[in-house]
């Protein structure tokens, strides 16, 4: 998670932010439920403002996500389950969510699953490129783009020519 800025006036390290910052470490993305928020760098700011409401900036991976919502409630949920109930979640869309927002420990968490983490394309927008994509299976790289969408529009599926498997690769956004 970034560093979560906190209102004028209001304390860094009162017992509220900390709990609520503890409850949010926890939650988890719907459609990644292996990773949390804070490691897809979703979970941009938590704060207290002066008055005792938490406040917490979310990113969506894109716009248009249908997980949005979702994410949303689950961290109403978790801070309601944390004992805080005046809260105010807001979407942030500036600066929009980039793949560069992975942690190191998400990329782990995606290799470890299955998925391919993205790699940088050199030169060209992302959506174009043709990325040399590692197989998170076998570790070998030639392999082939299947299709330009996975099970989620932020992936894409591929198949490795050296162990024959099909894998998904988390795009470069």
């Amino acid at each position: 998670m970034t560093p979560a800025a906190t209102a004028p006036g209001a304390d860094a390290g009162s017992d509220l932010l900390a709990r609520a910052r503890a409850a949010l470490e926890a939650v988890t993305d719907p459609e990644l439920p292996f990773l949390t928020i804070a490691d897809m760098g979703i979970l941009r700011a938590v704060r207290e403002t002066a008055d005792g409401v938490i406040e917490v900036d979310i990113t969506p991976t894109y716009s248009g996500c249908p997980a949005t919502d979702m994410i949303r409630l689950d961290v109403e949920v978790a801070l309601a389950k944390a004992g805080i109930a005046r809260t105010a979640v807001r979407n942030v869309l500036l600066p929009a969510w980039t793949t560069d927002w992975l942690s190191a420990d998400a990329r782990a968490k995606l290799l470890a699953n299955g998925i391919a983490p993205p790699v940088k394309p050199s030169g060209k927008r992302a959506l174009f490129a043709s990325e040399a994509v590692t197989c998170p299976h076998c570790g070998g790289h030639d392999t082939e783009r299947v299709s330009e969408f996975g099970s989620t529009a932020c992936k894409a599926q591929y198949r490795c020519s050296s162990c024959r498997e099909p894998f998904e690769y988390f795009k470069c956004i």
